[in-house]
């Protein structure tokens, strides 16, 4: 496949290793010649690296099966998925789904990319949203500083909302930092 038909999403194995690409970026500077410039994640350790590729250069592609997975319970070091169109549940182990736990609630879907039969990564949403079980009361009139204050999640989540924010309210999470978004 052509380096300049990449996307977000796809993945390419490049040295041996299978990577997901998560930024793709086509850079055409001045006199010099084009490139691309992508962030790959490795999808056996974890790691964000960025690469840069000529405009024109060869990458092969692996197809991804993307299965519509419902995320059931945890279960000792296995967490339970079923699979929404033939019912079939899978145990993936604690290391696997990292803190995909503390982002997502019991029988919520999410989606479980596969390649050659063995599941290789959990895509989560951009998003989530989540209820605060435990926060200190807000400051009274403290509305015109940018103060935040710790705010523990109906997960297990822990992330710095404003003084506003109080208990039982249900607010928007980023899944990539954990930060607060807005309310719900």
């Amino acid at each position: 496949m052509n380096s300049t038909d990449l996307r977000p999403g796809m993945a390419i194995k490049m040295d041996g290793n299978l990577f997901l690409i998560t930024e793709f970026t086509h850079v055409t500077p001045g006199n010099l010649r084009a490139f691309i410039q992508i962030k790959i994640r490795n999808l056996k350790t974890g790691s964000l690296v960025d690469k840069r590729l000529r405009s024109g250069e060869t990458v092969e592609q692996v197809d991804l099966d993307r299965r519509a997975m419902e995320y059931l319970y945890a279960q000792g070091d296995k967490h339970i998925f079923m699979d929404t169109q033939n019912y079939e549940q899978v145990e993936l182990p604690k290391e696997f789904v990292g803190d995909m736990p503390l982002y997502v609630l019991p029988n919520t879907e999410v989606i479980v990319l596969w390649c050659d039969g063995k599941a290789i990564t959990i895509e989560m949403p951009k998003t989530v949203i989540l209820t605060i079980t435990d926060t200190p009361p807000g400051i009274k009139g403290a509305t015109a500083t940018n103060q935040l204050k710790e705010a523990t999640c109906e997960t297990g989540l822990k992330t710095r909302v404003p003084p506003f924010i109080t208990t039982g309210e249900k607010i928007i999470v980023g899944t990539d930092d954990g930060a607060y978004k807005s309310r719900a």
